[in-house]
């Protein structure tokens, strides 16, 4: 299987976008996620999720304005030129 560059939104349950996004970097494909729709809930399952993301080596970024502090903020060219380099897309 070849390294491909895939892309994770994280729409409706960024907890389980973290888990899949790490996930596949077992397979050394590049992973970039993207934090969409509302600010990431702070939970201990998502701190836990958080630390998994920086050991995986990936930089979230977002879409959310309230989440611009933390992460880098993404308009909404950037999010399509984001999309249309990712050889696959996940959205969930």
């Amino acid at each position: 299987m070849s390294e491909k560059n895939i892309l994770v939104l994280a729409r409706r349950d960024h907890a389980e976008a973290m888990r899949v996004a790490a996930g596949l970097t077992i397979f050394g494909h590049h992973v970039d996620l993207v934090f969409m729709d509302h600010p990431v809930e702070e939970s201990a399952e998502n701190a836990a999720n958080a630390e998994l993301l920086e050991m995986c080596d990936i930089a979230p970024k977002t879409t959310v304005a309230a989440m611009a502090d933390d992460l880098p903020l993404l308009d909404a060219a950037a999010l399509a030129t984001a999309m249309q380099s990712a050889d696959i897309t996940l959205s969930l």
